[in-house]
């Protein structure tokens, strides 16, 4: 019996994606690093240490830890810009609507997200209320693909892992939840996403009864 439902943040609630690629690609030209939205694909789901890290990789660049953590910090403050001035019309085709069916059925309901910006994206698309539980970046010490963040969500919800759905759209958080012992939605690719349970494209017209048949 599904109790819960748990959301990933970028790429589920609302398209962060784009602003996180606009702040990477800013930093690795400065590095003189070729960085494409293909590369950006590496980096769905994963910690901004491990951004940086596939980065560098990708520009054959070694730096100190004084340095990463320095120029991490200037992507952050680049992405804070742009999100500030994100609008409730940013959140995902269905999203809202799917979350208060959830309510209304006494599913609990969590977001679990990588991003310790999670709370300033949430405040700033008036969702942060419709949560019943928010686990962020600053509240784990493992990335996914380790279930550290889902377990936690679910502790937290007071519900057993093979109660929950996750809705994820990246194939670490995929991994993660799994690994977890959580039934898991995709949404976005299917040809990318091919180890979750189902894939949806969006929210809209999804009901309780697909996510009750998993």
């Amino acid at each position: 019996m599904v109790k819960a439902c748990i959301f990933d943040l970028d790429g589920v609630i609302v398209d962060t994606a784009k602003y996180h690629y606009l702040a990477w690609k800013k930093l690795a030209d400065e590095l003189g690093i070729n960085f494409t939205e293909k590369d950006n694909e590496r980096l769905k789901g994963v910690s901004r240490k491990q951004s940086l890290e596939i980065i560098l990789e990708l520009g054959n660049l070694k730096l100190d830890e004084k340095e990463k953590e320095r120029l991490a910090e200037k992507k952050n403050n680049w992405y804070v810009e742009y999100i500030s001035r994100m609008e409730k019309s940013e959140i995902l085709p269905g999203v809202e609507e799917f979350v208060n069916k959830l309510r209304e059925n006494n599913i609990k309901i969590a977001i679990a997200s990588a991003s310790k910006n999670t709370r300033t994206i949430l405040e700033r698309l008036g969702l942060e209320k419709k949560f019943d539980v928010i686990i962020d970046g600053t509240m784990i010490d493992k990335a996914k693909p380790n279930p550290e963040i889902f377990l936690k969500a679910a502790e937290c919800l007071k519900v057993q892992p093979g109660e929950c759905i996750v809705f994820e759209d990246a194939v670490a958080g995929i991994e993660s939840a799994k690994r977890a012992g959580m039934k898991v939605i995709g949404v976005g690719d299917p040809s990318i996403l091919i180890d979750a349970d189902a894939v949806i494209q969006n929210f809209e017209g999804l009901d309780l009864h697909f996510i009750c048949t998993l």
